[in-house]
């Protein structure tokens, strides 16, 4: 019996070695993949500063016809007026 104990108490500590190891490959691996994040991240932020670049141009393109618009309008008033 107690013999049966002891081999289930290695199976177990064999398990959780297994375990720390496949750990510590995994944060390897992590760490591994870390500048390829990085780099994905990077372009990530660069596709969103692309975003808010074209989103200003369609605001300041209104805005710059609005003011035309205006512009035409008071035009037209005090030349016909």
């Amino acid at each position: 019996m107690v013999l049966l104990l002891m081999l289930l108490l290695l199976l177990l500590r064999l398990l959780l070695q297994l375990l720390l190891l496949l750990l510590q490959l995994l944060i390897l691996l992590l760490l591994l993949l870390l500048p390829l994040l990085l780099i994905l991240l990077l372009l990530l932020l660069l596709l969103l500063l692309l975003q808010l670049l074209l989103l200003l141009q369609q605001i300041l393109l209104t805005l710059l016809l609005v003011v035309l618009v205006l512009l035409q309008h008071c035009y037209c008033y005090y030349y016909y007026s």
